[in-house]
């Protein structure tokens, strides 16, 4: 899973398998470390009423119903979207993405669970 936050949105790509653990009602979880005992948590939930995300210490959790879930998971939408109030007349824009595999080689990039890129051919 990849975290990109910029500004008042926050997007979250899933790989194929993180995407089937969701379709069947699982979370999933990646950590970052900062230091030893410190480390930045990154979490997709299935089972809330609508797409959410709370930011709790150092973990960040992007809450999904189990139908959009499972309906996203195992059909040919991209991304699922939502926008949450954050308070002092800002909106926090929430995206979650397949995840999909780069056109060009990356050094340190593992794709080898990405979906395939749809421009892949023509």
């Amino acid at each position: 899973m990849k975290l990109r936050i910029r500004g008042d949105s926050i997007r979250l790509r899933l790989t194929q398998a993180e995407a089937a653990a969701l379709a069947e009602g699982r979370s999933v979880e990646e950590s970052t470390g900062f230091a030893p005992g410190s480390a930045l948590v990154y979490a997709v939930v299935v089972g809330a009423p609508t797409l959410s995300a709370r930011l709790t210490g150092a973990r960040v959790e992007v809450a999904v119903p189990a139908e959009i879930a499972r309906a996203w998971a195992t059909g040919d939408s991209v991304g699922i979207e939502a926008a949450q109030d954050a308070g002092q007349g800002r909106t926090l824009r929430i995206l979650v993405e397949k995840d999909f595999a780069c056109l060009t080689t990356r050094p340190h990039e593992d794709d080898a669970d990405a979906f395939p890129n749809p421009n892949a051919t023509c």
